[in-house]
């Protein structure tokens, strides 16, 4: 089923590698098996780096017959939280430290006995309160005005991601603008926008459902005049699929009850979506899909990690390979039968 045709029936599934990750390895390896196993879009970072190496995963899948997926450049149109990366200076840190900021990172991007590994971090910020001294710092990574038109035709992807939020229309539309002077033709932009107001504005009241979609009909009239074809990602509860099951409500919760308000196009599901996600939603008719990020590095980690130790791909180790793609078909299969 090709991209289009997905969001049309609601079987579209998206795996998130994640703004900010560049883990060109594990990128590399995540890209392969879920290619093969019949995805319709992979979400990158603005790098030109992670875009090679999610291109080497996929030849490695359509080599063995599968479709290829949309591929789908992740940018911001301000602060976010999915475009920080977490730092601190591991010689601040006590002897003694006990260093829970390790043990609650997702990504595995803090050292035994250094700092962060900052291709690993995707910015979840779990261990920012997680530090005891407040040690640990976040910084803003996106990219300026006069680099995305030139990225994106060195990339040349399929589609393109905006991340957004409340009151940031006129910083949307100077997006837009360089999409359109990067002279790419894009498939779609994805519109990602929560109730959650996100970095930098932890002091303002967070958008009721009546709000964000005002705020999606403004996004949704500058598409058009720019001529482009939207995705509404509804975040949820971002960067928290992997923290349990309760999260997939965020995601079902919000899509309840912004369809009344919501402007033309697919709504798709992200932020906290995993494995029960598709019990949630169940027949509903106006999902078009979902997009699985954190959950979806997270099932693959144990068998990254065996790899990385064999310092071998995982796709290349037939034994790892064939348990791990059997996980990814189980958790997005269910979404391309519905």
């Amino acid at each position: 089923m090709t991209p289009d045709a997905a969001l049309q029936r609601g079987r579209w599934v998206k795996l998130i590698c994640g703004a900010g990750n560049q883990d060109l390895a594990a990128i590399e390896d995540l890209c392969a098996l879920y290619t093969a196993a019949g995805i319709h879009c992979i979400d990158i970072a603005a790098d030109t780096g992670v875009a090679d190496a999610a291109k080497r995963g996929i030849d490695w899948a359509l080599a063995r017959g599968a479709q290829r997926p949309w591929l789908m450049v992740s940018l911001s149109d301000g602060a976010d939280p999915h475009f920080r990366k977490a730092s601190f200076q591991p010689s601040r840190c006590p002897s003694d430290c006990p260093r829970p900021c390790q043990k609650v990172c997702p990504a595995l991007a803090i050292g035994d006995h250094g700092g962060i590994l900052t291709e690993r971090c995707y910015g979840c910020g779990r261990c920012l309160p997680a530090c005891p001294l407040g040690l640990i710092e976040e910084d803003q990574q996106w990219l300026s005005s006069e680099q995305v038109p030139a990225l994106l035709q060195t990339i040349a992807p399929d589609a393109v991601e905006l991340h957004t939020q409340g009151g940031r229309q006129t910083a949307f539309e100077a997006r837009l603008s360089q999409l359109k002077t990067s002279g790419i033709p894009l498939q779609r932009v994805a519109v990602s926008c929560g109730l959650e107001r996100g970095a930098g504005s932890q002091q303002v009241p967070a958008l009721s459902p009546p709000e964000l979609a005002a705020e999606l009909w403004l996004r949704f009239g500058a598409l058009r005049r720019a001529g482009y074809r939207p995705i509404w990602q509804l975040d949820g509860r971002p960067m928290s699929g992997d923290v349990g099951a309760g999260t997939a409500r965020s995601a079902v919760k919000l899509l309840e009850a912004i369809t009344p308000w919501a402007p033309p196009g697919p709504l798709q599901l992200a932020g906290g979506t995993n494995a029960k996600t598709i019990e949630l939603v169940g027949s509903n008719s106006k999902v078009a899909g979902v997009a699985f990020g954190g959950m979806a590095r997270s099932l693959l980690q144990p068998w990254l990690q065996d790899a990385e130790k064999r310092s071998q791909p995982l796709r290349q180790i037939p034994e790892l390979e064939a348990v791990a793609s059997s996980s990814v078909k189980a958790l997005i299969q269910p979404w391309l039968e519905r």
